[in-house]
């Protein structure tokens, strides 16, 4: 390998939410004159409006810096990933272009949740780990206690662990110092077939898909004529480059290098993330392991609330999903609704996010449905389908079952909240598998939990009882049999397929009600009396009722005898019958919208 490389190392920044990625990345820019201090924000690298008001990393970062010592210049090549289990696959795309991953643990908090799920993904990469404390100033902190926790469990020397504040700037120069000389410098030969991984893309308007890659063996060149392996497409080089604060055009990038490159691609169904770009002269024997396909966890519809704008939504998914490929779709007609998408997503910060993005990017007005997973329905020939919308479950007498989605949780608490986390999952159908403690204060809860359970509320109030101090991580278990139905909410006696869901019998009466109750302060008063019901099958379970607005009939009549007022009223009830049979109930947008924030599930900072 050239000596060049042996200067390059390649790294991402892992932690669990709020314990400081980006404020470390915004030091190590400063520090490396990255970015002059005068340009200097905070969260630098998020540069999504929506990353900044959230406080979360939502997308993976990559960017260059130049590290001067006295031994020589070193590139670092630094992708800053995003801390909440609903992104953990950013993180699984960010660890594959890396040879060394920085863990961050919070000296005041110690080891969370998100901390081992993106420990253990960076041990499956063969990456190499440089433990960190961050926020050693805080007045909580117990830096040698959590020091000698993180040290066991990685198996590295407590008193060799940099401890850092992120915020004051405090010893940064000693996390860049154990990045240089504990990471590896890429391997790779430049004279090799190109392999360059795909590992995000954007899409530009003016210049088409633009693919980040990282080079793993080989030299790319702008005018090398390029192919997919995957999709097999071919394409020309028009320009290569790396990532400062913007797009740096260079001659070349080599075995080891991290940049872009530009082939004017129009078509975005062409390009796929964790693809393998090779030479058509000169191409490669195989692709590169790219990643495992992203399975989502649950579904939900999407719609335009104007009908013209079923064209655009479509390209906003498109483009979309270049950059966020854990996002799939396919196209639905509801009778409510019309037509739009039934999209999946791997958790509900997950599907919030794609909402607000559709909208701030792409400027789509959306309207979605409940959230549902997938369902696996056994049905009385031996068959088995898959359903992810309520509206596709056969008739009860055509199936013998139903099977639900089940995840392992790992809940990380103090010790002082057990009693109150056991009771939580108890309510949620959890089943209990063991229980482990770190150290003398916290605790591992590990439970089996249905995934439809922990969609919604789960997360709130698992914060809400533990104070803030709980953390949750989750995987997919497998599908077992339950005692689901079929909850269909009827107005007028039709039913708004929309609000349908499928639910646990003993939990549908309670869930009816709240709707019922919702859905009656939300839907407008018309002339006659609107029924909302919740059925299961043909039984009513749950009623509201809309009463109807009342004309006054008798305004104009001053005085005059009893009879004329009593015909007025009678006149007035034969219409209300005759509107009753045929009228129709509008259902304005903020009603679909509230039958989500009855199961609301807001998003942590990061």
């Amino acid at each position: 390998m050239s000596k060049k490389h042996n200067q390059i190392r390649n790294f991402s920044i892992i932690a669990h939410i709020d314990h400081g990625k980006s404020t470390l990345a915004d030091r190590l820019l400063e520090i490396t004159q990255t970015i002059s201090s005068n340009n200097m924000t905070n969260q630098l690298l998020d540069s999504m409006d929506l990353e900044r008001e959230r406080g979360i990393t939502i997308k993976a970062h990559a960017i260059k810096m130049v590290y001067k010592r006295d031994d020589g210049e070193y590139t670092l090549n630094m992708i800053d990933t995003p801390g909440h289990v609903d992104f953990s696959y950013e993180v699984s795309r960010s660890l594959a272009a890396c040879e060394g991953a920085i863990l961050i643990v919070d000296a005041s908090q110690g080891i969370e949740a998100q901390t081992l799920s993106n420990l253990y993904l960076a041990i499956e990469n063969n990456l190499t780990i440089i433990p960190i404390l961050n926020k050693i100033d805080l007045p909580g902190a117990d830096p040698d206690h959590i020091a000698q926790l993180v040290g066991d469990l990685l198996g590295y020397d407590p008193d060799s662990i940099p401890r850092i504040s992120a915020k004051s700037g405090l010893n940064i120069q000693a996390v860049l110092d154990k990045i240089v000389d504990e990471i590896p410098p890429p391997t790779g030969n430049e004279e090799a077939p190109l392999q360059a991984l795909i590992f995000d893309s954007v899409y530009d308007s003016y210049r088409g898909v633009i693919n980040h890659i990282r080079v793993v063996q080989g030299t790319l060149c702008a005018g090398d004529k390029i192919k997919m392996m995957k999709t097999g497409a071919e394409y020309i080089v028009t320009e290569v480059g790396t990532f400062s604060m913007s797009r740096n055009r260079q001659k070349e990038l080599s075995a080891g290098m991290v940049g872009y490159v530009l082939a004017n691609m129009k078509t975005i169904s062409d390009v796929k993330i964790g693809d393998t770009l090779t030479s058509v002269q000169n191409p490669a024997a195989k692709a590169l392991p790219g990643y495992k396909d992203i399975l989502p966890m649950i579904f939900s519809g999407i719609y335009p609330i104007n009908p013209e704008d079923y064209k655009d939504l479509r390209d906003a998914l498109e483009k979309l999903k270049l950059n966020d490929s854990a996002i799939s779709w396919e196209p639905e007609t509801s009778e409510a609704l019309g037509f739009g998408f039934r999209a999946g997503f791997l958790g509900l910060l997950h599907m919030e996010i794609v909402q607000e993005r559709l909208d701030r990017e792409f400027q789509v007005d959306i309207i979605t449905t409940v959230p549902n997973v997938e369902y696996h329905i056994h049905m009385n020939d031996g068959a088995s389908i898959k359903i992810e919308s309520p509206s596709k479950l056969p008739d009860p007498s055509r199936f013998e079952y139903i099977e639900e989605p089940y995840v392992k949780i790992q809940v990380f608490t103090p010790k002082e909240f057990v009693g109150a986390m056991m009771t939580l999952c108890d309510e949620k159908r959890g089943e209990f598998t063991t229980m482990e403690y770190i150290d003398e204060n916290k605790v591992i809860l590990k439970y089996e939990i249905p995934l439809a359970e922990i969609m919604f509320d789960f997360y709130d109030r698992l914060k809400s009882v533990s104070r803030g101090y709980a953390g949750l991580d989750y995987e997919p278990s497998n599908y077992r049999r339950n005692n689901l139905v079929k909850l269909d909410i009827l107005l007028n006696g039709d039913p708004v397929d929309a609000f349908s869901v499928i639910i646990h019998r003993d939990k549908s009466v309670h869930y009816a009600n709240a709707i019922c109750v919702k859905l009656k302060d939300l839907i407008p008063r018309q002339q006659f009396d609107v029924a909302i019901q919740g059925a299961i099958g043909g039984k009513i379970i749950s009623r509201s009722t809309v009463k109807a607005i009342r004309k006054d009939v008798l305004a104009k009549c001053y005085g005059g005898d009893i009879s004329r007022k009593r015909k007025l009223l009678d006149k007035q009830k034969e219409g209300k019958k005759r509107m009753k049979n045929i009228g129709s109930v509008e259902v304005p947008q903020k009603a679909f919208l509230a039958v989500l924030s009855l199961s609301d599930n807001s998003s942590s900072a990061d």
